[in-house]
Order: structure tokens, then sequence, then C-alpha cells
């Protein structure tokens, strides 16, 4: 397995980030990594997620929802074609510092038999896509723009 990490902190209230985060019809307009994502923030729906990692090519995919913990947490499963080839459990994680701040972490565990293959793009690519979009999100939550 290997896993990407990324973390921010964020200076707005968890449940302003949750908001953001969450209404995954808005991604278009604030996040440059993922600009498409279209499905119900709720366990077992499956989403589509078009991901635009820089330098790299845009792919479309269709994970599962498996976690959503209100203001803490939020992961999806998705998979290339079967279990076992090339698997990505991607997690955002809210965590409270203040009553007014949280630290924001993006995350992805990636396993499977081609995830050697990528590890290089992923841990350049991908990674800058998780962080421009942390900072894009850090924008949006701390700009006051409603969502």
């Amino acid at each position: 397995m290997k896993e990407l990490r990324t973390e921010i902190e964020i200076n707005a209230p968890a449940a302003k980030v949750w908001a953001i985060l969450t209404d995954l019809g808005q991604y278009a307009a604030w996040n440059p990594f993922m600009p498409e994502a279209v499905g119900e923030v709720k366990e077992g729906e499956r989403l589509r997620v078009r991901i635009a990692p820089p330098g790299g090519k845009a792919m479309t995919f269709t994970p599962t929802v498996t976690l959503v913990e209100p203001e803490r947490a939020f992961r999806w499963l998705g998979r290339l074609l079967l279990p076992g080839i090339f698997d990505g459990e991607h997690i955002y994680e809210i965590t409270p510092l203040s009553e007014g701040s949280i630290r924001f972490v993006q995350r992805e565990n990636f396993r499977g038999i081609l995830v050697p293959l990528f590890w290089k793009s992923l841990d350049t690519q991908t990674r800058q896509g998780f962080e421009a979009m942390n900072a894009a999100l850090k924008q949006r939550a701390e700009g006051g723009r409603e969502t």
C-alpha cells in the first residue's frame, strides 16, 4: 500500500468547510483538481468524479462512498477494472483546532498490482492536485463566500 497525504489549516469553522466540501455540484466553481463531481454524499452511493492533475491527463471515475461523518470525514473507494488491480481510497478529514479553525487532511491509500507503475506520477502530479484543491478550499472557506 502507498499513501499520499496532504494537509492545510483553514481559518473557518468545520461546518462551513464541510458544506463546501460536500456540495459536489459547486466543485467546478472552485476546485482545480476535481472540476466535476456528481452524486450524493451518502454511504453506499456511487459518485462520478473527474480529476485533472496538473500536467497530467484528466480522468473520470465512479467511486462508491464508504464513510460519511458530518463535519469530520468523507471517504470513497474507486477501482480500476477489478479489485486488486488499482484501488484508491480517497479520504477527507476535518479536525477542529479551535472554535473557528480546522485542519483539513486529504489523503488517498492506493493498493493493487499497478500502484508501483503509477507511483511516481501519483507522488508528483496527484500530490500537486491535492495541494491545489486544499489551497482553493481554504480560499473559498476563508473568503466569506457562502456555498
